[in-house]
Order: C-alpha cells, then structure tokens, then sequence
C-alpha cells in the first residue's frame, strides 16, 4: 500500500543531508557520476546512506539524482538507468530498514523544455524510466529535486504519476530574482503550488541554491499557497559556497544551521533537512532542534 504523504508529515520529519559532498570525501572523483557507485563501490554508497540513519533521519533519499539517460549517457552508461536507479533504492531501504522511509531521487535532465531541445515525449520517457525503477528498488516515494523550470517539473511529475504509484515531493531551486524568491527560470512558489496541484503532487518544496535563512521566506511563501493542502519539503545548503585553497566549502556548521529550525517550523515546512555541504552531524543537529521542539 503506498505512503501516505500527508499522514506521514503529519508529525514533523527530519531528511538527510547532501549526498554527493559525502561521497566525493570518500574518494569519489570529481566530474565522476555518483550513480556509478550503486553498483561499483556500494558500501561506501550504504555508509553514506547509513551515517544519515543513525544521525536521526526520518527519511532518506537515493543515490539516484543524476540517474537518467540524458545525464548518464555523457559517461556511456545512458542504457543502465534502470539498473543504477534500482540498486541505489535497494542500498538505501537495506540503510534504511524499520527506521526510515526511502525517497527516490530524481533530477533533471539538463535539458530546457523552452529551447525545445529535445522533444517533451523524450523527458517524460527519461523520468518515467528513472521511477520506475526506483520503484522497483523498494522506493516509498519520489522527490523531483533541484528542478529550475517549471515545465520541466510538470513533465516529470506526469511522468512519474505514469510509471508507478507511489507518493511525489516537488522540489525547486528558489535562489533567483531581485528577492531570491524564485527559480533561475523565474518561476515563483506560487507557481510551483499552482502546478502541483493541478497535477496531484502530494507535497512542495525547495532544496539547494541558499542557505537555511533564505529558505524560511521560501517556506512561508509555499504555505501560504498550499493553505495547508500540501506538506512542505525544505533541503537547504550549509550556506552559500566558497572557494578556499582551491576547494569548494559551505561554511554553515551545524549548530549555526540547526538554528534556523525554529523559524523553518514556524513559517510550515513539514520535512526539515540539509543539501549541498551538510553532514550527518548537520542532520543530528537538526534532529536535536526539532526534538527540543
């Protein structure tokens, strides 16, 4: 029987954190997919996903982001989606156990449905793909993450809604505009609500992009369009990046991102947790805050 979403958040829930910052600490090449670890080294794609269990998360996600044939065919895997996408949603449910729900990752495509560049029907038959075998997997639910256009979004809800029946975050990069209130394509959450709703999702959020602080606005702006109909996902990063001796780091630590915990339950949001540049000692924060709550 699929998750009810909207039972589920009901109580407060704690996410995960960032995936690929995790694994690149663990020796993975920069440029390399992450995907390619499903089946290549997935004890270290398991310790990941097991580090985030044990700091408190309610819910996980999958190492699967990145895992369609647009993004995967530029490493000459574009034919193993649906083996990547099913592995990594069987590494995280063993992570996972009694103790978590799974939520199978899905990313764009890279691609922009306004230059046309490649026809609707080919997206939509990327995402359905990538669903379907995350379903298979033993995913709970699909979370659309990090999406910046709003026909994009709407394509791969469809899609999804196409190949299987389980329960769908959408989620969007709001880092843009005068306000950095909306997306790269200038889609507002009120958009995003509007689509959503129009097209059954069962909840809305935002994730990477800005920090926590930023995310609070973003979190009070989606509440205000759903007026309580749907749940509230937010994944902020640890702060905006910076390059230091070379390297990229997000310089918000746990404590100070933990603080904004208060103010994110305050303004609605439902699912509480960390992208780009988060850890499982963000995670324990951010566990301990809502805890304390």
């Amino acid at each position: 029987m699929p998750l009810d979403l909207k039972k589920f958040a009901g109580r407060l829930r704690v996410t995960d954190g960032a995936w690929g910052t995790q694994l690149q600490r663990m020796g993975l090449p920069a440029g390399s997919p992450p995907e390619l670890w499903n089946v290549e080294n997935a004890s270290a794609v398991e310790e990941v996903a097991r580090g985030y269990v044990e700091a408190g998360s309610d819910v996980i996600i999958t190492n699967t982001f990145g895992a369609n044939r647009f993004v995967l065919q530029k490493h000459g895997a574009g034919e193993r989606v649906g083996e990547l996408a099913e592995a990594g949603a069987a590494i995280s449910r063993r992570a996972a156990g009694t103790q978590a729900k799974v939520f199978g990752s899905v990313g764009p495509t890279g691609r922009i449905v306004m230059m046309q560049e490649v026809p609707a029907k080919e997206l939509s038959a990327a995402y359905a793909e990538a669903a379907g075998a995350l379903a298979g997997g033993g995913a709970d639910a699909i979370v659309l993450e990090t999406f910046n256009e709003l026909a994009d979004a709407e394509i791969a809800l469809k899609a999804v809604r196409s190949a299987c029946d389980l329960p769908v975050v959408v989620s969007m990069t709001f880092a843009s505009g005068p306000d950095k209130t909306a997306t790269m394509m200038g889609d507002s959450p009120a958009d995003l609500v509007q689509m959503a709703k129009a097209n059954a999702a069962d909840a809305v959020g935002a994730n990477c992009g800005t920090g926590p602080d930023k995310y609070v606005t973003i979190a009070e702006m989606l509440r205000q369009a759903t007026t309580q109909d749907l749940p509230i996902w937010i994944k902020a990063n640890a702060g905006l990046p910076q390059i230091v001796d070379g390297e990229t780091v997000f310089p918000m630590a746990p404590a100070e991102f933990a603080s904004y915990v208060p103010k994110l339950i305050t303004a609605g949001a439902n699912f509480i947790g960390g992208c780009c540049g988060t850890t499982p000692e963000h995670i324990r924060a951010i566990r301990a805050a809502v805890d304390n709550r």
